[in-house]
C-alpha cells in the first residue's frame, strides 16, 4: 500500500491539515507527524540545540515540539522507519506561498526536507481570501499528488502548489508558473509590556506587486491553481561566468 507521510506549519491541530488528510481518502495509508504548536514561517528550521519530543495523539497521528522540518526527518527517519513514505506532502497552508514567501514558509521547508530526504514532495496553499475552500485545496492535493505517485518526480526537485480560495468548480484551471515577486511592508510595531520593556512585532501587510505573466501569483490572481516546481540547487547559473570575470581575489 502507498504510505504518505502529512505535515504542516500551522500546528497538528490546523482545519488544513484535518481537510488535507479527509481529502486524500482512499489515495493511500496516512500517518500525520506536525508541529504541536504554528511554526509559521520557520523556514527551513532544524532544531540541534535541544531534544525534541513526539506525543502520539493517536493512530498514525503524532506531534512533534520542533519545526516542520523537525517534523519529516522524524517523520521518515524515526516514526516510519521501517517503511519509509511513498510521497510527503506539507499543507494545506492558511495563506499562500507565492514569490518570496517560499525563502520564509516552513510549508515549503518541509516538503524541501523530504525532497532533500530522496522522497517525492509537495507543498499545498490556499490564497486565503474571505471563503477559505480548504476542500477546494484538498481536492487538487489529491489529484496532484496521484499524478505524482503515477509518474514520478524529478530529482531534486518539488512541487510548491497555490490554490486559489474558490470552490472547486469555479478554478479556471492549472498552470504549470516560474516563481514570482511578493514583497511586504517594512513595518516594525514597537511596543511595551507591563513590566516596562520593550517589545517588536515584525510582519507588514503584503504590498501590490505587478503579477508577471507566467508567475504563480499570476496564475492564482486569475482563478488557477499553481504548480511550481522548485529546485534543491539555488546556484545562479546565470552570474557564474560573471564572478569569473572579477579576475584574481586573493
Amino acid at each position: 500500500m502507498v504510505k504518505i507521510l502529512l505535515t504542516n506549519d500551522d500546528g497538528i491541530d490546523a482545519v488544513g491539515l484535518r481537510e488535507l488528510e479527509a481529502g486524500l481518502e482512499g489515495l493511500g495509508e496516512l500517518t500525520v507527524v506536525a508541529p504541536d504548536r504554528e511554526q509559521s514561517a520557520s523556514s527551513h528550521a532544524l532544531t540541534l540545540q535541544r531534544p525534541l519530543r513526539i506525543e502520539e495523539r493517536g493512530p498514525h497521528h503524532f506531534a512533534v515540539d520542533g519545526t516542520p522540518t523537525d517534523c519529516v526527518f522524524l517523520g521518515i527517519n524515526q516514526i516510519m522507519r521501517r517503511s519509509r513514505p511513498d510521497l510527503v506532502i506539507s499543507g494545506i497552508n492558511r495563506g499562500g506561498n507565492l514569490g518570496d514567501d517560499l525563502t520564509y514558509s516552513g510549508t515549503v521547508a518541509a516538503a524541501f526536507e523530504g525532497t532533500l530526504l530522496g522522497i517525492p514532495s509537495l507543498a499545498v496553499s490556499l490564497e486565503i481570501e474571505r471563503e477559505h475552500h480548504f476542500a477546494t485545496a484538498a481536492r487538487v492535493a489529491k489529484q496532484v499528488a496521484a499524478r505524482v505517485l503515477e509518474t514520478g518526480m524529478p530529482a531534486d526537485t518539488l512541487l510548491n502548489v497555490n490554490v486559489p480560495d474558490l470552490v472547486f468548480t469555479a478554478l479556471k484551471g492549472v498552470r504549470i508558473t516560474r516563481q514570482g515577486k511578493r514583497t511586504y511592508s517594512d513595518e516594525v510595531r514597537e511596543n511595551v509590556d507591563p513590566r516596562g520593556r520593550r517589545y517588536y512585532w515584525i510582519g507588514g501587510a503584503v504590498l501590490p506587486d505587478d503579477a508577471a505573466e507566467g508567475t504563480d501569483s499570476a496564475a492564482v490572481r486569475a482563478g488557477f491553481v499553481s504548480i511550481t516546481p522548485v529546485h534543491l540547487d539555488l546556484t545562479n547559473y546565470r552570474v557564474m561566468d560573471e564572478l569569473e570575470g572579477w579576475g584574481p581575489i586573493l
